[in-house]
């Protein structure tokens, strides 16, 4: 299987890429909130969300001919319990943004639950928005038996603004398995300090501390009534035979109270000890603030912990991770720490460009194969191609060029005119870098100037003409004639920058030269420790 990312619609990747039962772990957040889930944000340099806001979903959730389609397929699709449910639910609400969110995602939902092998399992993360729709349209794709838990994390702290509603605080996360026999392994938290001291208050002569627990029978078992030196069992009886008993003792693991009325309990000790069970309610995994060492600067990002969670509970090693709404990689980026295969999905060039820059940061030798974005110069000559046919296909291969430098696409990712500034990368404290992509095969020096003037009458500070043609001579010269830009404590730079798109796909960001770069868009990924995992499957 090996790791794979995927740039695109993510039941079209399904359908023509995962095949039936080879999926161990789902982990979905699907965006539903117009104001945030659907949106990548970026910070500008005054900490405002305003110049560098990237619709995600350029067709957001609306009633229109893709939600009918999607509405028919699952009318359609051979599951009469989800055709009846979705039935119903356009019967009460009619069509609208949520009827049209709960079509597309129930067709998606039927498709993730072909891929789940019949050990798999699915965790749905939601917020109280449309918590309620999904869990029952769940209980219709994968049989209301399968659904084992709604997890309540806590994901934030308590807000200040609220008038006539409680605090909004918490995200739902809906556990549900194929069939009745899911991998599970019980998840533990480690004990804190006030837990030791409350429970574990016995001390042995050698320092290790116990607690203790009785050995009563729950139910009535007259072949579990015997005295064990001088000490009598509880009217039902002890929960174990003699002969455990006698090993327990002579294992120095009973303890005897002083007191022959007392009853004997057995003594389970600290060092033993998995730590406290993990229930429903996860207030102990805190979400990512702004001073996070995992931040990334992308406003729906998990923790890795919180994945981390789930798929050491619901996979094992070497099983496979899918996340088919993977934004900026957590699922995938806790997948590879440990040691599991991983499949993940995104419809945004940005989220693949982050998925891939994190990866390389935080895995020394990370290897996984990204597909439906140009992986070399004859990919990208072909998007451009398309492009000249279909102005959507143009856009789309100038947010891939932008990912490539990590810079902010700078006209609101809307098909209109972008005044000069197709992107924006920040530096230093206040400092910005203008990038202007151009996709044709015809460049000349008058490009040059034109940026130059974009530069000049946004004040910005560099000019970065990125091309997938080779820049003339006389470009060269023009460039270099706009002088340097000097930062204090920093070596010059060139005011006027010419990236050919080939250098950008090797060199990446490093195919820019900026003083004290500031990478608001896609923060380096902490580089994570290798502690003997496995070594990668091969691709």
């Amino acid at each position: 299987m090996g790791n794979h990312l995927f740039y695109g619609d993510n039941l079209s990747v399904m359908r023509e890429s995962i095949a039936s039962e080879s999926v161990d772990l789902i982990y979905l957040d699907p965006p539903f909130n117009s104001n945030a889930s659907y949106n990548v944000l970026f910070k500008g340099p005054s900490g405002q969300e305003s110049a560098a806001q990237i619709e995600a979903f350029d067709d957001t959730w609306h009633w229109n001919d893709s939600a009918e389609a999607a509405f028919g397929e699952v009318l359609r699709s051979g599951n009469g319990n989800a055709a009846e449910m979705l039935r119903a639910m356009r019967s009460f609400l009619g069509e609208n943004d949520m009827m049209a969110y709960l079509a597309m995602m129930a067709v998606r939902l039927l498709e993730l639950h072909r891929v789940l092998k019949p050990t798999g399992s699915l965790y749905l993360h939601c917020d109280p928005t449309a918590s309620h729709y999904l869990k029952i349209l769940l209980d219709a794709v994968f049989g209301a038996r399968n659904f084992h838990n709604e997890i309540v994390w806590k994901r934030t702290s308590a807000h200040g603004n609220v008038s006539a509603n409680y605090g909004d605080v918490t995200d739902t996360i809906l556990y549900f398995s194929k069939t009745g026999k899911p991998t599970w392994n019980k998840p533990y938290a480690p004990l804190s300090g006030d837990n030791i001291a409350k429970k574990y208050t016995y001390v042995e002569p050698d320092g290790r501390r116990f607690t203790t627990r009785d050995l009563r029978n729950p139910g009535i078992r007259p072949n579990l009534h015997y005295e064990y030196k001088g000490y009598k069992p509880h009217p039902n009886g002890w929960s174990i035979s003699r002969e455990l008993m006698e090993k327990y003792d002579a294992e120095g693991r009973l303890y005897f109270p002083k007191n022959k009325e007392g009853r004997i309990r057995l003594k389970l000790y600290l060092d033993e000890s998995k730590g406290r069970a993990i229930h429903t309610l996860w207030d102990d995994i805190h979400p990512i603030n702004s001073q996070a060492q995992e931040r990334l600067g992308y406003p729906t990002q998990k923790p890795v912990a919180l994945l981390e969670r789930i798929i050491v509970a619901s996979s094992n090693e070497g099983d496979v991770v899918l996340d088919p709404f993977c934004g900026c990689g957590t699922t995938v980026h806790a997948a590879e720490k440990l040691g599991r295969q991983w499949i993940g999905i995104d419809v945004t060039h940005l989220a693949i460009g982050l998925i891939e820059k994190r990866l390389r940061d935080a895995f020394e030798g990370v290897q996984f194969t990204t597909h439906g974005v140009p992986q070399d110069l004859a990919g990208a000559r072909d998007l451009a191609r398309r492009g000249r046919d279909d102005k959507n296909y143009y856009f789309e291969f100038e947010k891939w060029a932008l990912s490539l430098l990590n810079a902010h696409p700078g006209n609101l990712s809307k098909k209109g005119a972008d005044r000069g500034i197709d992107g924006n990368i920040y530096f230093g404290k206040t400092s910005r870098a203008i990038v202007s992509v151009k996709a044709g095969d015809n460049v000349g020096v008058s490009m040059i100037r034109d940026l130059r003037g974009v530069i000049e009458r946004e004040r910005a500070d560099i000019g970065i003409f990125l091309t997938l043609a080779e820049p003339t001579k006389p470009m060269v010269a023009e460039a270099a004639a706009a002088g340097q830009f000097a930062l204090d404590g920093f070596e010059p730079v060139p005011r006027i920058q010419i990236v050919p798109i080939e250098q950008a796909l090797s060199l990446r960001d490093r195919a820019v030269i900026l003083p004290a770069r500031r990478d608001d868009a896609f923060k380096r990924a902490a580089r994570e420790e290798d502690k003997g995992r496995q070594s990668r499957l091969d691709l």
